[in-house]
This record gives C-alpha cells, structure tokens and sequence, in this order.
C-alpha cells in the first residue's frame, strides 16, 4: 500500500515535532495525509477526514485555494526573494499596512519573521533591547503564565508555561515568574469565576511586589491559552491584568498567534474581544491562512518613539531573519486577506460559533468528559478517569487521547488530542450541517472511548 511505503521511510528519516523518542522509528499508525480541499484532508488511501484543528489552527480559508496559489505563484515569478536587511519589497509594505489597520490603538510597526516562536522571540529582544536603551538594564524579569504555550525556540519556550514540555529540554529559569493558569475548572476551591479572577489579581500584585515593579520588563499572555487548552479566562480579567500591568509601566505583550486573523470574529481580539490595548500583538499561523510560514509582531507608536531617533542611543535592531518580509509568504497572506474579506469569514465566526459552542456543550452528558470550553472557532474537550489513584494518571491520560483520536479518525473527523484534551479550531470556512457532522462524529467517537475503557477495566462505575 502508498501508505506503507511512505510510512516506512517516514520512520527511517524523519523526526517530527514532538516525536516520542521511545518509540523513534516505530510509528505504524500516523495518518499519511496527501491532499486537502475545503475543510477536509485526505488520506493515501483515499479517506475523507473534517480537518477539527485547521492544521495547527492555521488554516482560515481552507484547503486548496487557487487564489492563494496563483498569488504566489505570480510573485515567484515576478520577484521570489529580496532581503529586508537592507531592501524593501512591495508586498511587505502592503501587507504591515493592512496589519497596522486592523491592529489595537497606534500599533503602527510591524516586524515580519518565519512563524510565531520567531516572532515571540523577536519581541522580547525589542523589550530587552528598549530597557538598555532606557537606561534601565536591570529591568528584565518577565512575568508569564502556567499553561501558556509561545514557542519553542529557547527564549519563547522558557516563557512557555507547559511543564509537560520541559521533561528533558533546558530553557532560561532566571527571570521568568509563572502566575497561575486561569482555568476555573482547574480550582473548585473558589465557588466563583468573580472569586477566582481576584485572587489571580492578588497574585500578579503580590508577585509585582516581590520582585519589585523596577526590575520588571514584560508581562506575555495569550487572550486564550491555546495549547494549554483552550482556557477561557474568567471576565475581566485582561481588563484588570492590562490596568495592573500599566500602572507599573510593565509592557503588555499580546500573543494572539491563534486568536488573530479571524478565530474569535474579529481580525485581532486583544481590543475587539477583551477590551484591552497591548504595547506589542504577536500573530501568524492564520496570517497566511497556513499556505506558507509567516508571522511577525505590530508594536506601537509611543513604545517605538522612545527608543528611536534621538532616543535611539545610536543602537541597531539586532534581529531578523533570512525570510523576514519574504514576499512570496506576504503575497500568500495578502491572498488570504483578500479571501476573508471577500467571503465574510469573521462574520461567518460571529454567526457559527455561538453554535459551535453549543453543540459540543451537548458532549457533556458522556461521563468521560470533564469539561467542554472556547470561544468562536476554538474549542477544548477534556476528559476525566474514576476510579484510578492518581500516581499514573498521566499515563492513562495519554491513553485517552489516542484513544479518542483513533475513534475520531474512524468515524472521518481530524482532532488533535492534547494528553486527555480534544482540541477544535476548524476552518473559518465551515458550515452549520460541517459542525453538525463534527460534533457527532466526535460524541460517537466519545462513546467508543468510554466503552473501550470500560472493557479494559480502567474506567470503573
């Protein structure tokens, strides 16, 4: 079989992101995908699978878009690369202009890099760089959240707040201060979210006041923590986190690399959604709609006046990349761009996801889910095991997801299972009866699991 054959050379060369080292070289099952169109993959086999999690959230407008295509295949032709480092191009330009006018209050600068590691990487050199330049080096402790997820180069994944990351991998520890995830489902000691929301505010506070406001350069948060989850933190809480982080002159930085670009209806949701005006908005992923890596930072006027021109101490931006501005991927996203506005697909978000939401809240009569979350086109399902000690739940929760996944890719539908986690982001692109389809399929698939669990005696009742 095709699959056979690419399977096996798949195990003899590749290594993949996240790969289990255990079993390097061993791996039977992965899906060979070949070919994608709509809001669907397919298989080498020829199997149809709903693509749940848009590739890695990334695919806005869906497989298989001739527009994007032909874009950047005229910009190939026309003209495939110039450096920024010491050239501008058309459609850098034309796009950090369309970004600038959609971005939160005066962020007016836009920095282009290959994705969002990069691009959180990148801002938090600015930060560093605008502290010395203010004669303020001491101020360089950052201050992030468990759960968080923002890269995985070495700056951007030592302000990652996923443990179960970091098993083995060095990153910076001195620093970086990880304020508590803001999941109500993970503290039943408070009886509310309004409860909840103040004692994470107490935290930043007292943790503001331990390190010393002066010694404090950045505060990194996504609007929702996607890969820890898809949490949801409780209302007000940005609005409040903004407000403290400002009254200590700390910069806000915003990473909205899955939230931008249409996931919660709007292009970014920093302001739209949550009320908020970051210094610096992070984004990529959707920004191309997944066709070719991009992403990059917007930071604003009044950060930037302070250390440029006469402010500048005659320093350099000492950061960049070969593909920095790459106008084949500006292309690309200037495409998409056109594709979103065109078909309305942050409307379509507006419309469909209340829907979205309220379909997979129908999930929860399964006794295997614990709790069903997100917001717009983003999701999270997560399950929970009884009658087990708790010493190796995480094996059984690793077992829960390939298990849900398996089921899921049976019944035609694409999850990404996060350890005991479904996690949901379809294409902006998807319709009522599409929702409808993946969330049976996803309840069946649930079934299945529990049914599983229970035969093999892990799941007692």
């Amino acid at each position: 079989m095709e699959s056979d054959r690419y399977r096996e050379k798949y195990n003899r060369h590749l290594l993949h992101p996240w790969g289990d080292l255990s079993s390097l070289g061993q791996d039977h099952s992965s899906s060979i995908i070949d070919k994608g169109e709509g809001v669907y993959v397919y298989d080498s086999e020829g199997n149809r699978l709903l693509d749940g999690p848009a590739g890695m959230w990334c695919m806005q407008s869906g497989y298989g878009r001739k527009e994007i295509a032909d874009a950047v295949a005229t910009q190939i032709l026309n003209l495939s690369y110039a450096t920024s480092f010491s050239l501008v191009n058309p459609r850098e330009v034309e796009l950090a202009e369309r970004i600038a006018s959609q971005t939160p209050g005066d962020l007016n600068r836009v920095f282009f890099t290959t994705g969002g590691s990069t691009a959180v990487d990148s801002a938090l050199r600015l930060c560093q760089l605008a502290r010395n330049i203010r004669g303020e080096p001491d101020r360089k402790h950052i201050l992030t959240r468990e759960k968080a997820y923002h890269g995985s180069t070495y700056l951007s994944a030592s302000v990652t707040g996923k443990e179960r990351d970091k098993t083995a991998m060095d990153t910076i520890s001195e620093n970086v201060h990880f304020l508590s995830a803001p999941c109500f489902y993970y503290h039943p000691q408070f009886e509310t979210e309004e409860s909840f929301c103040d004692f994470l505010i107490r935290e930043l506070e007292e943790k503001i006041e331990e390190i010393g406001a002066k010694n404090i350069m950045c505060f990194i948060a996504e609007p929702i923590l996607a890969s820890g989850g898809v949490i949801v933190p409780p209302a007000d809480y940005h609005v409040r986190f903004w407000e403290t982080i400002k009254k200590h002159g700390i910069t806000y930085i915003a990473d909205e690399v899955v939230t931008g670009f249409g996931r919660l209806g709007h292009w970014f949701a920093s302001e739209a959604v949550f009320g908020i005006i970051p210094d610096i908005v992070i984004f990529a992923k959707g920004l191309t709609s997944g066709y070719v890596p991009l992403g990059g930072y917007a930071v604003s006027d009044s950060f930037m006046e302070k250390i440029s021109g006469e402010n500048s101490d005659g320093c350099l931006y000492s950061n960049g990349y070969t593909w920095s501005g790459n106008p084949v991927a500006c292309a690309a996203a200037l495409a998409s761009w056109d594709i979103l506005e065109r078909e309305d697909l942050l409307d379509n978000v507006k419309t469909l996801g209340p829907y979205f939401q309220a379909q997979l809240q129908t999930l929860r009569d399964n006794p295997l889910v614990g709790d069903v979350r997100g917001m717009g086109l983003m999701a999270a399902v997560e399950m929970t095991i009884r009658g087990k000690d708790e010493a190796d739940l995480l094996e059984k929760d690793y077992a829960i997801g390939e298990m849900v996944d398996r089921h899921c890719q049976d019944l035609g539908l694409l999850v990404r299972p996060f350890i005991n986690i479904c996690i949901i982001s379809p294409p902006l692109i998807i319709t009522k009866s599409q929702i409808d389809d993946l969330v049976t399929a996803l309840r069946i698939g649930l079934h299945r699991t529990l049914l599983e669990l229970r035969e093999a005696a892990v799941w007692i009742d």
